[in-house]
C-alpha cells in the first residue's frame, strides 16, 4: 500500500474510532517513510495526524509507555495498524513558543533516563552495541549482491577496523544512564510551550546507553565537537542526571565514547535503510556520502 493510500486509509480508520467526522487536512512534514498533518474538524477543534510505515509503526505503543512512566509526551488519542503502517490522533501542541537549548536538553533527558524502561523496547547493551560493525558489514554484502556500492571498498576497511576494536571499545555500555533511550533526540524533540514541555518522535526508542541520546542532540550534520558534548554531559549531571555519565568507559572519555558510538549506530541504521527499508539505488549517492563522513569520524573518536 502506498503512503497516500495508507494515510488516507488510516485517516478513516482512526475517525471511526474517535467518532470524528472527515477534517481539514494540512501538512506540517511529510517524509517517504512518514507524514505529520494538522487536522481541523468542523467544530473548529484540531489534533495532529501522524503516520508511519515500517519500522516506525511502534510508536504509539512508546508514547502510552512514557505516559505511564511521567515522561511529558503528547497525549495519544487513538491509533491504528493498517497493513504495516501506523495511524495516530494526538493533541495539538501549536507553535512552540521558542527553541529548545542546551538546558533544556540536559533537563528533558534527564527526566526520561530516570524512568522504568519497557521490556518491549529493543535492547542495545554492550554485546549488541559491539555488534553494530558487523551488521553494517552483513548490510554492505547485500547492496553489493545487488550490484550496489562496488566502490566502497573504503567503507569496508573502516567497519573491518570498527568490528576489530568492538568488544573493548563497547565495555562500558551499561553503565548508568542505562535504560530508556529517545534515538531520535534533537532540538526539535522537545516541544516549549506556556504549557511547559513535551517529549516528541518516539518512534525508534530502545532500553540502551543513555549517553547516545545526549550525543545525538547536536545532530551528525556538523563535526562532531567533544567538548562541546562535555558541557552537555556535565549539564545533565548539574540538572540531576547520573554522575557516572561522566565516567570513561571503553577506555575513552565519556564524550568521545558517546559521539563514537552514536556515529556507529547511524551507520548501521543508515544503511540497514539503504538495503532494507528505502531500497532505491537512486539513493545510493546521498548514502554512501553520509556512511562515509560518520565512519570516518566513528574511527577517529573511537581512536582505532
Amino acid at each position: 500500500m502506498d503512503q497516500q493510500h495508507a494515510a488516507a486509509e488510516l485517516l478513516s480508520d482512526l475517525c471511526t474510532l474517535a467518532s470524528r467526522p472527515t477534517p481539514q487536512r494540512e501538512e506540517v512534514r511529510i517524509w517517504s517513510m512518514s507524514g505529520v498533518e494538522r487536522l481541523t474538524f468542523p467544530d473548529g477543534t484540531t489534533c495532529i495526524f501522524k503516520y508511519a510505515r515500517q519500522p516506525f509503526d511502534g510508536e504509539d505503543q512508546a508514547l502510552r509507555m512514557a505516559h505511564t512512566r511521567g515522561v511529558p509526551v503528547p497525549r495519544l488519542h487513538t491509533s491504528a495498524v493498517r497493513e504495516g503502517w501506523l495511524g495516530m490522533f494526538m493533541d495539538d501542541l501549536g507553535a512552540p513558543t521558542r527553541e529548545a537549548d542546551d538546558l533544556d536538553g540536559a533537563a528533558a533527558a534527564v527526566v526520561m533516563h530516570a524512568v522504568r524502561p519497557a521490556a518491549v523496547l529493543p535492547l542495545m547493551d554492550t554485546s549488541r552495541l559491539a555488534e553494530l560493525p558487523t551488521r553494517a558489514r552483513d548490510h554492505l554484502g547485500e547492496l553489493r549482491k545487488g550490484e550496489r556500492w562496488l566502490d566502497a571498498d573504503d567503507v569496508e576497511r573502516f567497519l573491518d577496523r570498527l568490528a576489530q576494536a568492538a568488544q573493548d571499545r563497547a565495555q562500558g555500555a551499561a553503565l548508568a544512564p542505562f535504560g530508556w533511550v529517545h534515538s531520535e533526540f534533537h532540538p526539535t524533540s522537545v516541544h516549549i510551550s506556556a504549557n511547559g514541555w513535551r517529549l516528541l518522535d518516539f518512534a525508534r526508542a530502545f532500553t540502551g546507553p543513555g549517553l547516545l541520546d545526549l550525543a545525538s542532540w547536536y545532530g551528525t550534520v556538523e563535526a562532531p565537537d567533544p567538548q562541546r558534548l562535555l558541557v552537555l554531559i556535565e549539564s545533565y549531571v548539574a540538572a540531576g542526571g547520573t554522575p557516572d555519565a561522566l565516567a570513561d568507559r571503553g577506555g575513552l572519555r565519556a564524550e568521545r565514547w558517546a559521539l563514537g558510538w552514536h556515529r556507529v549506530w547511524a551507520v548501521e541504521w543508515f544503511m540497514e535503510q539503504a538495503v532494507r527499508w528505502i531500497n532505491d539505488p537512486a539513493t545510493d549517492p546521498a548514502y554512501l556520502s553520509v556512511v562515509r563522513r560518520h565512519l570516518a569520524d566513528a574511527v577517529e573518536l573511537l581512536e582505532v
